[in-house]
C-alpha cells in the first residue's frame, strides 16, 4: 500500500512539474493521471503496484469531493449568476459524452464480431 501511495504521489507530483513547464495550460493532477496511465499501459509500472491504493481511493471518492464542494460555496453568488449557462453547459457536455460513448463502444462491437468474439 506504501509503494502504491508513492506511485500515485510521484506521479501527481510529476504532473505537477510538468504543468509548471507548459505554464499550466493543462492541470497537473491530470498529466499525472496520464503519466501514470502510460507508464501502466507499457509496464513500466505493474498494475499492482497501485491496485491497493486504487480500490481504497476508489471505494471512498466522495470523501475527496468535499471540500471542492464546499469551496463552491464561497462563489455561490457569482454561480446563481451564471446558472443558466453552467446548466446548458453540462446538458450539452452530458449528450455529447453519451454519443461518444455510444460511437466507440459501437465500433468496438463491430471489431469484436468481425473477429468471432463474444457477443456482448
Amino acid at each position: 500500500m506504501i509503494k502504491g501511495s508513492f506511485f500515485i504521489l510521484l506521479f501527481y507530483f510529476l504532473g505537477e512539474m510538468l504543468s509548471l513547464l507548459i505554464r499550466g495550460f493543462i492541470p497537473g493532477s491530470v498529466l499525472g493521471m496520464i503519466l501514470l496511465f502510460v507508464c501502466l499501459f507499457f509496464k513500466v509500472i505493474k498494475p499492482d503496484n497501485v491496485k491497493d491504493v486504487s480500490i481504497v481511493i476508489t471505494k471512498n471518492m466522495a470523501v475527496f469531493f468535499i471540500p471542492a464542494a464546499v469551496g463552491l460555496m464561497v462563489y455561490a453568488e457569482l454561480l446563481s449568476k451564471s446558472l443558466f449557462t453552467i446548466l446548458i453547459a453540462i446538458a450539452i457536455s452530458t449528450v455529447l459524452t453519451i454519443v461518444t460513448v455510444a460511437l466507440i463502444q459501437e465500433r468496438f462491437e463491430k471489431k469484436r464480431a468481425k473477429k468471432g468474439g463474444p457477443k456482448l
